[in-house]
């Protein structure tokens, strides 16, 4: 592509701008320059040509040099950089088409002939420096309106990963606070404790990416889900319902963690807590529901797990999910809906 527009491109520019030439100048003089001397001819197309590698090249010559000035979108400074043009345009029309009837010994030179040459010249060189100039404009545009969307993913990755920061210390304040109580009754059982929760800090630390198979997040909630048992008390009633079909579906990692980490922290009551999940159509469906205490109240912040979840959801599936967290009777239900790519 680069060779027609370097070698290809100025030539028919030039037999073309000959072209227009010729007609208007034998229309207005009734003359036929075929008829002419054949030296002439060649040598009236090979300026032509020869010229045209120099035009073609003078539009993008200038709008490199406009854009380099501060007020290049001002009335003022486009009407300069057309009159500049022109006015160059002017002075290489003049001196070629005087260059040319020289040559073939035709002259003197009337009038009439500059003034065709200069005004056809002038207005093919400032419609092609028009059409350079927009094009310009475009993709400055373009490259413009990319910049500022990769600043504002820039913006959006960097809060997901402040949201992610914080919410890890969240995590292991939990984890370390059942690990502690375990410690003064059962160490054994703390040591298994520890050891489920080296798991799971390795899947936060290490084997996350960008987003995970929901098997991947399956198996991470059953092993939280085994770690906070050993400190619920022996009431708990623990129903967990994971569907067969959720396996290889891509989801970002640590979305269902906060509600079933909310849901062990404040069941009571009837002790009765229910996980589960499935996927309807092109929708993860991910329910947990608890049992509480009729006298307590629940809190109406979700405290900063909750909160975290919210942001990051809005972050990662704007206008693909819904999140519900109420208290119904004795009983506080959260459901995240995921509708997937």
């Amino acid at each position: 592509m680069k060779f027609f527009w370097k070698y290809i491109f100025p030539p028919l520019y030039g037999l073309f701008f000959y072209t227009i030439l010729r007609l208007v100048s034998d229309l207005t003089m009734e003359d036929k320059f075929w008829e002419r001397r054949w030296q002439q001819n060649v040598i009236e197309v090979g300026a032509c040509i020869l010229m045209s590698f120099g035009l073609v090249r003078l539009p993008g010559y200038f709008v490199r040099k406009f854009q380099k000035r501060r007020e290049q979108n001002s009335v003022r400074m486009v009407f300069l950089e057309f009159g500049e043009i022109l006015l160059i345009t002017m002075i290489i029309a003049t001196g070629v088409s005087s260059l040319v009837h020289v040559l073939s010994n035709d002259y003197p030179i009337g009038i009439d002939d500059l003034v065709i040459v200069n005004v056809l010249l002038g207005l093919f060189v400032l419609l092609h420096y028009a059409i350079v100039r927009g094009n310009s404009f475009i993709q400055a545009f373009i490259e413009q309106k990319l910049l500022v969307e990769k600043i504002r993913n820039d913006q959006l990755q960097t809060e997901l990963k402040f949201l992610k920061a914080q919410y890890h210390p969240h995590f292991l304040f939990n984890a370390l606070n059942t690990i502690y109580f375990q410690m003064d009754e059962n160490v054994g059982a703390a040591k298994k404790s520890v050891e489920k929760f080296s798991e799971l800090l390795r899947y936060q630390l290490y084997d996350q990416q960008q987003t995970v198979s929901v098997s991947q997040e399956i198996h991470y909630l059953k092993n939280f889900i085994q770690l906070q048992q050993t400190r619920t008390s022996e009431k708990l009633q623990l129903e967990v319902h994971f569907d067969e079909t959720l396996n290889g579906q891509q989801v970002s990692p640590l979305l269902f963690l906060p509600l079933v980490e909310n849901a062990f922290k404040y069941v009571g009551g009837q002790y009765h807590l229910n996980v589960q999940a499935r996927q309807r159509e092109k929708t993860i469906e991910f329910e947990v529901e608890n049992s509480v205490p009729a006298e307590v109240p629940v809190r109406k912040e979700g405290g900063i797990g909750l909160e975290n979840l919210k942001r990051r959801l809005e972050l990662l599936y704007p206008g693909r999910h819904t999140l519900i967290a109420e208290k119904k009777g004795n009983k506080f239900i959260a459901a995240l809906h995921i509708e997937l790519s």
